[in-house]
């Protein structure tokens, strides 16, 4: 075999290479796109919860009107940054709904007829259960930037990145925990 012979098969096989990792590093990123689009699924199924919960809980309190108001307005706070592309932005206010959604088995217990109510409870319900599916959608969301990360920092995926950076160097916000939460998780000590 000549020279060019070799040459040409270390070509097409560089070649073949670059393209899977190209491939790889692609899916990764539409991982990472999807997984956003998981928690966007659970920050809208949580917004439709609150506002069935709180048409139920109408008879019952007027917490519900200063409720639905702070709900709707952190929504549309949160819509009006993902729209403008304010990843931090949008993060903060979902934050603060998570926050109000916490404190509603506080309104539930001030309110016996209330916790009687079957439609209540189960929204109730509901409304614990997208919490926990969007805690699990933000870690996912999460773990597939970190993933992606370490994978395009590798040594030769560091390489195809430069090449390829308009396509391969995207930059993710990581969907953390409000300030106090942290705090409140590293403040936990077991009673006792």
């Amino acid at each position: 075999m000549s020279f060019f012979g070799i040459l040409i098969i270390i070509l097409v096989v560089a070649a073949i290479y670059f393209v899977s990792i190209y491939n790889k590093l692609i899916g990764m990123i539409e991982a990472v796109n999807n997984d956003k689009k998981q928690i966007d699924i659970q920050l809208d199924r949580r917004f439709k919860v609150f506002q069935s919960l709180i048409e139920v809980v109408k008879k019952y309190m007027d917490y519900e009107k200063s409720t639905l108001k702070d709900v709707v307005a952190l929504r549309n706070k949160a819509t009006a940054a993902k729209d403008a592309g304010d990843a931090k932005g949008q993060m903060a206010a979902e934050n603060q709904i998570s926050s109000i959604a916490s404190g509603i088995n506080v309104v539930f217990e001030q309110y016996p007829d209330l916790k009687a109510n079957q439609n209540a409870l189960q929204l109730q319900e509901e409304i614990v259960n997208t919490e926990n599916k969007l805690a699990y959608s933000k870690q996912a969301f999460n773990d597939s930037i970190e993933k992606y990360y370490a994978t395009k920092k590798s040594f030769v995926e560091s390489m195809v990145v430069s090449l390829a950076a308009g396509k391969l160097d995207k930059t993710f916000e990581y969907w953390s925990l409000p300030e106090e939460k942290i705090q409140e998780q590293e403040d936990y000590t077991v009673k006792l």
